[in-house]
């Protein structure tokens, strides 16, 4: 497909790859810079730690039934600095969270897997890491990788995880960690940003569809793809 990257599993915003399943590739190119949508702009910066917010204007409530109350003005995105234990811990916390969701694997993380989670993402040399908070209180993950097209010949942004705690949907807290992952994006040169999804996954589907997303194809005829998975333990 040209393009060459490690397999993501955002949803609901939880979602999840189970092997066997064919999930929904989903490809978004980046637009021009300044493109996106009033109100849904994050502004990001390239050291970790830094927070990302809302660049003015009124929300558009059609993508994700975001409210205006006041706690949502209190969310914030922030790229996550995984040598900070305040900020592994959250990484712990909501990846944990998601694996227990209906959407994720219904259980919590196995411990030994929770032991080699923050070392392995310190130890990957891509993993790019967005936590969303409200006021101290972590809500929202985003776990990414950089990958590489060869069609387009440079680096894209693979959205392994995206998840979002089930008090805080339907706020536009996915919308803030989409917006924050694309800036970045943006200051790294990618092409394009993907991600896969179940497909039943519907309420992911509506939100990733309104930012821009769209079923991956090359040419008309082709087909669309679908994720395949083996599993090798």
């Amino acid at each position: 497909m040209g393009a060459k990257s490690i397999r993501g599993r955002p949803g609901d915003l939880w979602s999840k790859n189970i092997p066997g399943w064919i999930a929904w590739r989903p490809s978004r190119p980046l637009r021009e810079e300044g493109s996106i949508e009033k109100g849904w702009c994050c502004t990001g910066g390239a050291n970790r730690g830094r927070s990302f917010g809302v660049d003015g204007g009124e929300p558009d409530d059609s993508l994700d039934n975001m409210q205006t109350s006041p706690d949502f003005r209190t969310v914030h995105v922030v790229h996550a600095d995984l040598d900070r234990p305040e900020h592994q811990a959250a990484v712990l916390a909501m990846v944990d969270a998601y694996s227990r969701d209906p959407m994720g694997d219904g259980a919590p993380l196995a411990p030994d897997v929770r032991a080699r989670l923050i070392p392995g993402l310190r130890k990957h040399p891509t993993t790019l890491v967005f936590l969303a908070y409200d006021d101290a209180t972590p809500v929202g993950v985003a776990v990414c990788f950089l990958g590489f097209s060869t069609f387009a010949a440079k680096p894209l942004v693979n959205l392994h995880d995206v998840c979002v705690v089930p008090s805080h949907r339907g706020r536009g807290v996915g919308r803030r960690l989409l917006a924050a992952v694309e800036a970045r994006a943006r200051e790294l040169g990618c092409c394009k940003l993907t991600l896969e999804v179940l497909d039943r996954n519907h309420r992911a589907l509506d939100t990733y569809t309104a930012a821009g997303f769209k079923r991956y194809s090359l040419q008309p005829g082709a087909g669309e793809a679908i994720f395949l998975a083996k599993p090798l333990e």
